[in-house]
């Protein structure tokens, strides 16, 4: 039965142990505690580094990407504003008539190098459900709609049904139907969304991203209207709603403990307020943000106003790795004040309480899946948890191999 000991163990659910160690049996998680006595049994070893070198944790969550872009690596530049950056990515978009595998299997990889066992994956094609079924990867498969002037919008929603239900099955993947956003979605698909969202099927929503989307919902002008109106989308029948991002959802029955609400850049605190409320969480992309020109999302906001907040890293049209620890150190520079302990949660324990797999992964636990990483610590480390969050690279992280 191996034992995995190392000079830090971050159950994430407790703090941090010092000299300890972690018992897996058949794929789970035993036993967690610390130090072991010299009469115990030997150990396995969690790397070949000295003990005083490695921090094991639970496999990280990145709560919001896109694998299907990954072949736009590189290819889309920083814009100054979002509607911008958006038209940028549908025109690179209509060069090609589907996703490439390769980009995407790659993207995987690179994920995983980087200390990831789930993601909230979102998908108009899902391109990545074969590849992430093959991989050691477990995912929330969030098949999105978009249509803002949809005729039938339970016609369309039992079409994107019908493709979820013709996959192939899968332990690790969790398939449901999400809208993209309040300005690319109408009403009626807003609410046939939510109806169609029965039991524990979470929901993701692209929210109170850019300053466009408040202008849109509050005035029904601006970027985003011209933007469908040049695709030919926009509806005459549509009526601005002169509210908030998160009214306007609520007002369409999205706003529960099973939401995801996306960026959130431009969100207030009465809007953060009502999130908490419903037990909603935030997914907060610091670095893509960035990127696209939606905003520097209000970090410490998220965190006083009680709601949970998970972390994600965006696609590789918009991001430059996916390396969830990459956002943890942003999010620490943007957030000074919040504790090093609550960033660690968020990219663990509450990004597998969203994405539905809190049963499973995001803590060190007895019962859970052993799926854990080490993190090759340097020398003099005073405080690992703060280490942690000051931008771990893939090199210094080791799957630990529990069979």
């Amino acid at each position: 039965m191996p034992v995995f000991q190392a000079r830090w163990v971050l159950p994430i659910s407790q703090p941090p142990i010092r000299d300890g160690w972690v018992q897996v049996e058949g794929g789970k998680i035993v036993a967690v505690d610390g130090p072991m006595d010299q009469s115990d049994e030997p150990v396995e070893r969690s790397s070949d580094e000295p003990m005083a070198r490695c921090a094991i944790l639970p496999g990280l969550v990145n709560a919001h990407t896109h694998l299907e872009l990954s072949w736009m690596r590189g290819q889309i530049s920083p814009a100054p504003s979002m509607p911008t950056w958006v038209e940028r990515l549908m025109a690179l978009r209509r060069t090609v008539g589907h996703e490439p595998s390769e980009p995407i299997r790659d993207a995987i990889l690179e994920a995983r190098a980087a200390g990831t066992t789930l993601v909230g994956d979102i998908t108009n094609t899902l391109a990545a459900y074969e590849p992430l079924a093959l991989s050691g990867l477990s995912a929330a498969i969030f098949r999105e709609l978009l249509g803002f002037n949809v005729i039938d919008s339970a016609a369309v929603v039992a079409q994107a049904q019908a493709q979820i239900d013709a996959l192939p099955p899968s332990a690790r993947l969790r398939s449901s139907i999400v809208p993209h956003a309040p300005y690319s979605v109408s009403p009626a698909l807003l609410r046939e969304i939510a109806r169609a969202a029965s039991g524990d099927a979470r929901i993701s929503i692209h929210l109170g991203e850019s300053a466009e989307e408040v202008e849109f919902l509050q005035t029904g002008r601006g970027r985003w209207q011209t933007l469908l109106t040049g695709l030919g989308v926009w509806s005459d029948a549509w009526v601005a709603p002169g509210s908030s991002p998160v009214d306007y959802i609520e007002q369409h029955g999205l706003l529960n403990e099973r939401l995801l609400a996306v960026h959130c850049v431009q969100l207030e605190a009465a809007d953060l307020g009502k999130l908490a409320g419903a037990g909603a969480t935030v997914v907060a992309c610091p670095r893509s943000n960035r990127w696209t020109g939606a905003g520097v999302p209000p970090i410490e906001r998220f965190y006083r106003s009680g709601v949970r907040v998970a972390v994600g890293t965006d696609s590789l049209g918009s991001v430059e790795d996916l390396n969830v620890f990459g956002e943890l150190a942003l999010m620490r520079q943007l957030a000074p004040a919040v504790p090093a302990r609550a960033l660690l949660e968020s990219a663990t324990k509450q990004g597998a309480d969203a994405l539905g797999f809190g049963d499973q992964l995001g803590t060190i636990a007895p019962g859970k899946r052993a799926e854990l990483i080490a993190v090759r610590l340097p020398e003099g480390i005073a405080d690992v948890e703060e280490y942690l969050v000051s931008g771990v690279q893939p090199h210094d992280i080791r799957w630990l191999d529990a069979d």
